[in-house]
């Protein structure tokens, strides 16, 4: 029998007593699922265990891990699979620079973690990568729907528009720089405003600021009516999310693509938008949203 409020969450403090050997391991119908600590990525994790226990499997929930902890345990066994993000893995792990293309990204990727034993199965459409946003209501006044719209209109009215962000994000190479460097614009130093990027969503909503930075899945979009604007030349790097497993894991069963798979492609940045909205501003449970998300696109049978 499937269980919707079952799922064992074992925090941080566990899992470092836990440390050395795998609880769970291939061989078995027993698992062990990871996940990071914000929301996207337990609902990622919740969506799965149902799917993986309503087959039959034992699967163990370590949750609220940081990147690199899940990432560490995944190569080290003590977790068989997770949710990860190709320009996280490609950039913070593997040490690469940033790749444009969705699809070479994943491929170079699956490529790299070869030698490290683990398997990159069924990218999403999920990509949460950066993005500039403006509220709507402005960004239809002043005719504003990509990020060419935008260089276009800076540069034809220079220093009129602020643009909020965090110190991060203004300096890095990949950041705004590459930005005004592809679009052929830039703001003036007058219209920037540094703030913790937590903030920039509701600075955007109270009129504080016309254009900021955000990520592409966050509630926020939806919850204060903010439109992202189109990356028409792709200059932010993709963030899709893929299962990572571990190749001797997947070896002995295979079934677990073939599962994890119709998930994989039913979701999308729009809807990851909507559950992460569910949870993070109605306050929904994650085990309830992921549980009946599944049940209402026919990945599962009610109890």
């Amino acid at each position: 029998m499937k269980r919707l409020f079952g799922s064992l969450h074992i925090t941080l403090a566990l899992f470092i007593v836990l440390s050395g050997c795998s609880v769970f391991g291939a061989g078995s119908n027993q698992l062990t699922l990871g996940a990071k600590t914000f929301t996207e990525q337990q609902l990622l994790s919740e969506m799965t265990f149902h799917l993986l226990e309503n087959e039959g499997y034992n699967v163990r929930q370590m949750s609220n891990l940081g990147s690199n902890v899940v990432r560490t345990a995944l190569e080290n066994g003590q977790v068989d699979l997770y949710w990860e993000y190709t320009g996280t893995a490609l950039v913070s792990y593997m040490g690469e620079d940033p790749i444009a293309d969705p699809d070479d990204a994943f491929a170079e990727v699956k490529r790299l973690d070869k030698e490290n034993g683990i398997d990159w199965i069924n990218v999403s459409d999920v990509n949460n990568t950066y993005t500039l946003l403006m509220r709507q209501e402005e960004a239809d006044e002043l005719g504003i729907e990509t990020l060419s719209d935008l260089a276009d209109y800076v540069n034809e009215n220079p220093n009129t528009l602020s643009f909020g962000t965090d110190g991060e994000f203004a300096n890095r190479p990949d950041g705004l720089p590459s930005v005004e460097e592809t679009y052929d614009f830039a703001f003036g130093a007058g219209q920037l405003r540094q703030m913790d990027a937590g903030l920039i969503y509701e600075a955007l909503y109270n009129e504080e600021l016309n254009v900021g930075l955000g990520y592409e899945t966050d509630p926020r979009i939806d919850q204060y009516d903010l439109i992202p604007l189109e990356d028409d030349q792709s200059v932010f790097p993709p963030y899709n999310v893929a299962v990572t497993i571990n190749e001797d894991v997947l070896t002995e069963h295979p079934d677990i693509e073939v599962l994890t798979k119709e998930l994989a492609d039913k979701l999308d940045i729009e809807i990851m938008r909507q559950l992460n909205y569910e949870v993070d501003v109605e306050g929904q449970s994650v085990s309830i949203v992921a549980y009946n998300w599944l049940v209402e696109n026919g990945l599962l049978e009610e109890d």
